[in-house]
């Protein structure tokens, strides 16, 4: 293991590029329903192979009429029009005959032979005979075949989150499946002769938690978590367990947490790092034992085993690493400058990820908790990270820190 401390920077950028590196030529795409497409990310761009609208139709409650038929009218010279029929919402496509009007509902098709819609407010609102007073140019409040949407048109270019709007339009067009790229597998590995999956652990025991966290971490990031859990701290049945699962899983990542640290019984470090992945200490808190490599040419990414520190190195190297391997347009935390409420001091010489509570409505942000890396409870209260520069001092309170917004997606 390197005695150096490596800067979270460089260690961020690493893990993003082993990451990126698993699928070098692009990454897999799949065919998914639209109604299970939400947050995906679009693979090929989708082009419209019909007009939306799809007809000509009316966007407002009111008269379909023949707008030379109304020329000129005012409130002290009004036109009358005979009432030829209604028109609700779904009704097919009518006629309609010269020196007549037709009542016409939000959306319902235009009729042939109309070529504006006087808004019911314009009328007296008739059923038999309509009287309207204000004169309308030809396309008043008329909903035009293409407007929206041309045929042939690029609708949505590859690489667009779904979200809502694009869904919605993709209904509209009539698409029912999208190629969108395939959510990242990743094999979440909790090591440790302490864990217990049973739910009343034996004396020395404690219940697995990163296994949890994590990989409910990685389907937050857009991927899906296949989660294992190893708890001997023995170094051949890890591997032969970890070399099953690669040669049988089409995964993307390999994501453990624990025996990465110094001591005696490092699982992971002890049984990989003979086989070329790498064990560094970074400049962070929390977060300062970390390891990458690959293991029959998938990534993996080694975290520490305590909690906190685990799911605040996923935050900080995987998560947006994942995000940008599949093209996702938003790979980081949204972060924001926020005013310090009481003062702060990081540790020298590396950067710090303090748990906090951002108060959105006044742009103040309160440390949470104590900031050791044993505070998972308090880590579940918090909303944010403070990232204090491994660079600086102390911080006074009413100081602009930046701040990552973990409500932000």
């Amino acid at each position: 293991m390197s005695t150096s401390l490596r800067s979270a920077a460089d260690h961020q950028r690493q893990v993003a590029a082993l990451i990126a590196s698993r699928h070098a030529d692009g990454w897999p795409a799949e065919v998914v329903p639209l109604t299970q497409s939400r947050d995906r990310i679009l693979a090929e761009p989708v082009a419209s192979a019909e007009p939306l609208p799809a007809f000509d139709n009316s966007a407002m409650d009111g008269y379909a009429v023949r707008s030379a038929d109304i020329a000129g009218a005012t409130a002290q010279a009004p036109v009358r029009l005979p009432v030829a029929g209604d028109i609700p919402a779904g009704a097919p496509v009518g006629d309609l005959a010269p020196g007549q009007a037709m009542r016409i509902m939000t959306g319902a098709p235009l009729p042939r032979g109309a070529d504006a819609v006087v808004e019911v407010e314009a009328t007296d609102g008739g059923t038999t005979t309509v009287t309207i007073n204000e004169e309308r140019a030809s396309g008043s409040f008329v909903r035009t075949s293409g407007a929206d949407v041309a045929v042939g048109q690029e609708v949505l270019p590859a690489g667009t989150l779904l979200g809502p709007a694009p869904i919605g339009v993709l209904a509209a067009l009539g698409v029912r499946e999208v190629s969108c790229r395939r959510r990242p597998r990743v094999l979440v590995c909790s090591t440790g002769s302490e864990l217990a999956e049973d739910p009343d652990p034996t004396a020395g025991q404690i219940r697995d938690a990163n296994g949890a966290l994590l990989a409910a971490a990685v389907e937050e990031a857009g991927g899906e978590a296949l989660r294992t859990l190893w708890v001997a701290d023995d170094v051949p049945a890890f591997l032969a367990l970890l070399d099953e699962a690669v040669a049988h899983g089409d995964l993307d990542l390999v994501l453990t947490s624990g025996g990465v640290s110094a001591g005696a019984y490092e699982v992971v470090k002890d049984g990989l790092g003979p086989r070329g992945v790498e064990f560094v200490k970074v400049a962070m808190q929390p977060g300062m034992p970390q390891g990458s490599g690959t293991v029959g040419g998938v990534p993996v990414v080694c975290l520490p085993g305590n909690p906190v520190s685990a799911l605040t190195s996923f935050e900080v190297f995987v998560r947006p690493a994942l995000r940008a391997a599949v093209g996702h347009p938003v790979e980081q935390r949204a972060t924001v400058r926020a005013t310090l409420t009481e003062a702060l001091t990081g540790p020298p010489g590396k950067r710090q990820l303090r748990r906090a509570r951002l108060d959105r409505r006044t742009g103040e942000v309160s440390p949470w908790g104590p900031a050791g890396s044993g505070f998972l409870g308090w880590f579940a209260g918090a909303d944010a990270l403070i990232d204090l520069p491994a660079d600086g001092g102390p911080v006074a309170a009413g100081s602009l820190v930046d701040v990552w917004d973990l409500l932000a997606r």
